[in-house]
């Protein structure tokens, strides 16, 4: 059984793991699949509050994916988790971030 089928195995128990979730959301970004890494993503931001790294994998994925606003967007969220957790380097870091993206567009 693969990493991901273990992983769907276990949500089936219990949708709203957060590790779980998160783990999966990983397996697949890993994999380039990342419109379920998205999806898995979305799930685990939706029940944890994550201090913003988390962020950083979901604009990754929609950069993968040419949507570079919604990479903004997410890096944005990102920093607003990173800030309040005082991640500053964290801030720097998707603050240069959003400014690549936005030469790209």
């Amino acid at each position: 059984m693969s990493r991901i089928e273990a992983l769907k195995k276990a949500l089936e128990k219990d949708p709203n793991n957060q590790l779980g979730n998160f783990g999966l959301a990983m397996e697949y970004y890993n994999q380039g699949d990342y419109e379920n890494a998205i999806k898995y993503l979305e799930k685990y931001l939706s029940l944890h509050e994550d201090e913003g790294a988390a962020y950083r994998t979901l604009a990754q994925c929609y950069v993968n994916l040419g949507d570079i606003e919604k990479a903004i967007e997410s890096y944005e969220k990102g920093i607003k988790q990173a800030t309040k957790f005082n991640h500053p380097t964290m801030v720097q870091e998707f603050m240069q971030e959003i400014e690549t993206l936005k030469s790209m567009l």
